[in-house]
């Protein structure tokens, strides 16, 4: 990072906080209310970094507004708790849709037959700079902390794998001992899972995480911080790599006393 980037964001952060935006996290994004006072102030401040930096655009009709941008923003900044990081140095622009939106997919099987289609889509990340995602869901993904399902943290969590160059389930870890480790422990869950629903069998994980690599991580993500105390119980080796790498541990969160 740049001395004259950091200089700015510092003056950014330091920025008192809106209570205004305050009031919308604390009604759309109830996973922060959970979070230790400490954990909420940096929040906030990557939270003015992000605002200012990343740019919203309405699509299909919608009218862009702060609740929209403040909601988004505090769940990709979730992701960044505790780790030294670029703020999706990547991204530039988050577009967002109303509802589920039609997206063009192109796709080719093993026997290298190609499909061409229209196919509806929550969310969706793109390695040249832009996130695309429907406010519907946003909402609804960020209401229920427990379904295991959220839009933002599982594409950004593909921003996060993109920052490498490589959209491939291994983002950059902050030591280079990490990678061994991690490549092992996914690559393992990876293909149990695959395995699991070739034979029918119940998976914790969200099925479309056996779609690739890149989105077994961006599935394992939404899990992590949704279903922390199942994902421990079930896969704690997965658990203990996605903890080391985000530097929080979910699991123990007030929230999930009772759950």
């Amino acid at each position: 990072m740049s001395w004259f980037k950091e200089r700015r964001r510092k003056k950014i952060s330091t920025r008192e906080f809106s209570s205004v935006w305050r009031k919308i996290i604390e009604k759309n994004v109830p996973f922060v209310r959970y979070l230790p006072p400490s954990d909420r102030e940096e929040l906030e401040r990557r939270i003015q970094v992000f605002l200012t930096e990343k740019r919203f655009e309405g699509a299909g009709g919608l009218t862009m507004t702060d609740e929209i941008r403040v909601t988004i923003a505090a769940q990709a900044c979730i992701l960044l708790l505790h780790r030294e990081t670029d703020c999706y140095p990547g991204l530039y622009s988050i577009v967002v849709y109303p509802h589920a939106y039609l997206a063009r997919r192109r796709e080719q099987d093993t026997t290298g037959i190609v499909t061409e289609g229209m196919q509806p889509r929550l969310g969706e990340s793109w390695k040249q700079g832009a996130i695309v995602l429907s406010w519907d869901d946003v909402r609804f993904g960020a209401a229920d902390i427990h379904d295991g399902h959220n839009v933002v943290f599982h594409e950004f969590a593909h921003q996060l794998d993109a920052e490498d160059g490589e959209v491939d389930g291994a983002p950059i870890l902050p030591h280079r001992s990490m990678y061994l480790a991690w490549a092992r422990v996914f690559g393992e869950e990876y293909a149990r899972l695959r395995r699991d629903i070739e034979h029918g069998q119940e998976t914790l994980l969200d099925r479309y995480g056996a779609t690739n690599p890149a989105e077994f991580f961006a599935v394992a993500t939404e899990f992590f911080f949704e279903k922390p105390r199942q994902l421990k119980q079930k896969l704690p080796r997965l658990y203990d790599e996605l903890s080391r790498y985000y530097k929080q541990d979910p699991a123990a969160l007030d929230t999930y006393e009772s759950f």
